[in-house]
C-alpha cells in the first residue's frame, strides 16, 4: 500500500521534470552557422513541418515582385534560400530602413560596455547646439527619444544639418518618423572615442559573422550585406542576443527594443516594428491605424522594415528568421516601411509553414 502510495507521489514529479527537459532541451536546439566559413547547415520543408506544396506558390509571388533574394531559416538552419534575377550568396544589398535596428543594437552595446546612457541627453555626447532649438527644448531630448523616434524635431525635411533642426514638438511627446536618429552614429563614435564602423565591425559585425559596409551618404545611412548577413543578425535577435554561447547584446535591451517603446505608436520598439499591437503609425503622417501591423503574419511577428520592402521577420513562436531583399514590390510605392507586399506575401508565407 506504502509503494502505491509512493508511486502516485513520485509519477507526477517524473513527469514535470520530463516536460522541463523536453522544453529545455527545445529552447536549446539553436544552430548557429560558423562564423569563418559558408557552412550553414539545412533541413527540408518536411522536417520543419512546413505544407511542402504551398511553396512554389510563394516562390512565384517573389519572382513577380522584384524580390533578388529571399530565406526562411527555422532553429537556425535554412529551409529556403532562393535567389532572383542574377543576384546570388554572395552579391550585396542595401537594408535601407530595415538597417536601422543596426544601430538600436550598436547603441546598446555602448550601453552595456559602460561608454553610454540612453536615458542621458543627447547633448552629454554630441555638446549643446547640435539642433537649432533653443537649449532648454534641446536639453529634453535624451537618446531614447531618438530610438524611439519622439525628439520632437521637424521632420519636414529628412537631411540631417543643424539648420534643419528645429523645433516642432517637445520630446517624448510626439512620434514622427525622421533621419535624426542618424546622430545615434556621432552618438557612438563620440561616446566610444572610435570610428563608429571600426566599434560597429568589433562589437557586432564579426562577432556573428557577417559581412557588410556602412555608405554615409548625405541624406542615409545604409549598411549594405548579402542576405545570410540579414539573416544571422535576425537568429542573433531570435536568440534574445546570445550567439552559440556569447551574449553580444543585453537580454534585457534586446526585450526593450522589441516591445513597445511609447505609447503614441505601439507598433514601434528601438526601429523595431510590431506586430499584434492595437494602432500603428507609418512614415511621413500622423495618422493612427486602428488595427495590427501585419493582419496575416502571426501576432507576435517583429519586423525590420527598408524601403523597397527591404524586410527581416521573426517570429519567435516558431524558431523562424524570413528575409526579402530585393526592388521595392510595387516601383510606383517604394514606401520607407509596411506596404501592400506585407500583408500578401504573409498569406502565402503562413499557407507554408502553418
Amino acid at each position: 500500500m506504502n509503494l502505491i502510495r509512493l508511486t502516485i507521489l513520485i509519477l507526477p514529479l517524473v513527469f514535470l521534470l520530463s516536460c522541463k527537459k523536453h522544453t529545455d532541451t527545445y529552447t536549446n536546439t539553436l544552430y548557429f552557422p560558423p562564423n569563418s566559413s559558408t557552412q550553414w547547415d539545412t533541413m527540408s520543408s518536411t522536417e520543419a513541418g512546413f505544407n511542402a506544396s504551398k511553396l512554389q506558390a510563394l516562390k512565384d509571388y517573389l519572382a513577380i515582385t522584384n524580390t533578388k533574394s529571399f530565406m526562411i531559416v527555422k532553429n537556425g538552419k535554412i529551409v529556403v534560400e532562393e535567389y532572383y534575377n542574377s543576384h546570388t550568396s554572395s552579391s550585396t544589398w542595401q537594408w535601407n530602413s530595415a538597417g536601422k535596428t543596426l544601430v538600436a543594437t550598436i547603441t546598446g552595446i555602448a550601453q552595456q560596455d559602460g561608454f553610454l546612457n540612453i536615458n542621458n541627453k543627447v547633448s552629454d555626447y554630441l555638446g549643446n547646439g547640435w539642433t537649432s532649438e533653443n537649449l532648454l527644448k534641446e536639453n529634453l531630448i535624451k537618446i531614447k527619444h531618438l530610438l524611439t523616434m519622439t525628439s520632437g524635431l521637424n521632420d519636414a525635411n529628412q537631411l540631417v544639418i543643424k539648420s534643419n533642426l528645429t523645433y516642432l514638438a517637445d520630446a517624448g511627446t510626439r512620434w514622427s518618423y525622421h533621419n535624426v536618429f542618424q546622430k545615434l552614429i556621432d552618438v557612438v563614435a563620440s561616446a566610444t572615442s572610435q570610428n563608429f564602423e571600426n566599434y560597429f565591425n568589433n562589437k557586432l559585425r564579426d562577432k556573428i559573422g557577417m559581412d557588410g559596409f556602412w555608405n554615409f551618404g548625405t541624406i542615409f545611412k545604409i549598411y549594405h550585406s548579402n542576405t545570410r548577413s540579414m539573416a544571422r543578425f535576425g537568429l542573433l535577435t531570435l536568440n534574445k542576443g546570445k550567439w552559440n554561447n556569447e551574449q553580444i547584446i543585453n537580454e534585457n535591451f534586446l526585450l526593450e527594443s522589441t516591445t513597445p517603446s511609447q505609447s503614441i505608436n505601439p507598433s514601434y520598439g528601438y526601429f523595431w516594428w510590431l506586430n499584434g499591437k492595437s494602432s500603428y503609425m507609418l512614415p511621413n503622417a500622423q495618422t493612427v491605424y486602428n488595427s495590427t501591423l501585419v493582419p496575416n503574419a502571426p501576432i507576435d511577428m517583429i519586423a525590420a522594415m527598408g524601403a523597397e520592402d527591404q524586410r527581416l521577420y521573426i517570429i519567435p513562436s516558431k524558431n523562424i528568421v524570413v528575409v526579402r531583399m530585393g526592388d521595392a514590390s510595387d516601383p510606383s510605392n517604394p514606401t520607407f516601411a509596411l506596404s501592400g507586399f506585407d500583408n500578401t506575401f504573409w498569406s502565402k508565407l503562413s499557407a507554408f509553414i502553418n
